[in-house]
């Protein structure tokens, strides 16, 4: 029998014995760390075992233990090591197995998340799943836009190129229509580089190399610039442009991103709104405490299947691509999505009364 005495020999002896095999336990997995999930188990169930097993025989050869009570002790004690090897081994193969489902799933294309997998693989899947499906769908949005902004791109350069071929050659020689031409190709030029330089900001965006100066601002300003920024647009479509602005709407924004945000929204209002209509902007703070921005319009309304992709990457609400007079490559609302975003703000679009509301919440800044 064991006397009280033996108690700190027996901690110092079997602390030592966990260690030392805790460590070599600790270098093998280490060794072992791009082998696969079943042997990493099966080596921490090992190093357990082991660690009770030497513990007890150290304990036994100290003659603590003895006789027929030994045997015993270490029956029970082998059993146990057994049993818990062969649930190890077991629970091994299970995760394995589960693993190489996994990954025979990736493997397969459209990729779909299979079920019944342990907790944490099961969410790997869905989340895996979740990421397929947004390549999918920035891959369908890249292709398209190459497609649409292509068409873009051609449709003016046509015509370009048969107006300056027919000044070249003198098919054109009256002075009005030489004259025309060439307002026709220096606007043209000048819809283009418009183009250009959304296709860089977006670029940028995406790219996350947006970089913001920002400083303290407030939104009555920021309004009053792009009213008088939009307003020979509007006089010239014929369209009432209003603002309606709080005295102190303090943000921490740079003022020359989020002016082309605005103004984006503003021209977009404009074009969809008929003549004689009026595009009202707002700036105030909502219900929730938050700096609001809105633009409303007069433009009939937005397809309720049509919200969800307003911002959407060259999206115009149109099926045709054939440029018009006013009408933009359909990245305007894109680079205003994601100029807001970058100053951690949002953007949403509603159907409001006979026309539609943009709004721009940001985070407002204390006194």
């Amino acid at each position: 029998m064991p006397r009280p005495g033996d108690l700190p020999m027996i901690v110092a002896v079997t602390a030592g014995l966990g260690l030392l095999i805790a460590l070599s336990g600790i270098w093998l997995m280490w060794r072992l760390r791009t082998r696969s999930i079943g042997v990493m188990l099966a080596v921490v169930v090992v190093v357990a075992v082991t660690a009770t097993l030497a513990g007890v025989v150290a304990i036994i050869n100290k003659m603590i233990i003895e006789g027929a009570t030994k045997d015993f002790v270490l029956s029970v004690v082998a059993v146990g090591g057994l049993v818990g090897l062969g649930v190890a081994f077991v629970l091994a193969r299970r995760v394995v197995g589960e693993s190489r489902r996994l990954v025979e799933a990736v493997r397969v294309a459209p990729f779909t998340a299979p079920r019944g997998l342990p907790a944490e693989l099961q969410t790997i899947a869905n989340t895996l799943e979740e990421a397929y499906a947004r390549e999918q769908a920035l891959e369908g949005a890249r292709r398209e836009l190459v497609a649409w902004v292509s068409h873009d791109l051609r449709t003016p350069l046509a015509g370009m190129r048969a107006m300056a071929e027919a000044l070249e050659d003198g098919v054109v020689s009256d002075p009005e229509t030489v004259a025309r031409y060439h307002g026709q190709i220096k606007l043209e030029v000048e819809r283009l580089s418009a183009m250009v330089d959304d296709l860089f900001e977006l670029s940028r965006i995406h790219a996350g190399a947006l970089r913001l100066s920002r400083a303290r601002i407030g939104l009555a300003d920021l309004v009053a610039d792009t009213l008088a920024g939009a307003e020979p647009l509007a006089r010239a479509k014929g369209v009432v442009l209003t603002a309606e602005a709080s005295a102190a709407v303090p943000v921490e924004a740079d003022a020359g991103a989020l002016g082309r945000a605005l103004g984006n929204l503003v021209v977009n209002a404009i074009r969809h709104t008929p003549s004689d209509q009026t595009v009202v902007l707002r700036a105030e703070v909502d219900s929730s405490g938050m700096a609001c921005l809105s633009v409303t319009d007069c433009c009939g309304g937005i397809p309720e299947e049509d919200l969800p992709r307003v911002f959407e990457v060259a999206f115009r609400g149109e099926a045709a691509r054939t440029p018009t007079a006013d009408g933009g490559a359909g990245l305007g609302l894109a680079i205003a999505q994601g100029i807001v975003e970058a100053h951690d703000g949002v953007i949403e679009v509603v159907n409001d009364g006979p026309g539609c509301r943009f709004e721009i919440r940001l985070p407002l800044v204390g006194g």
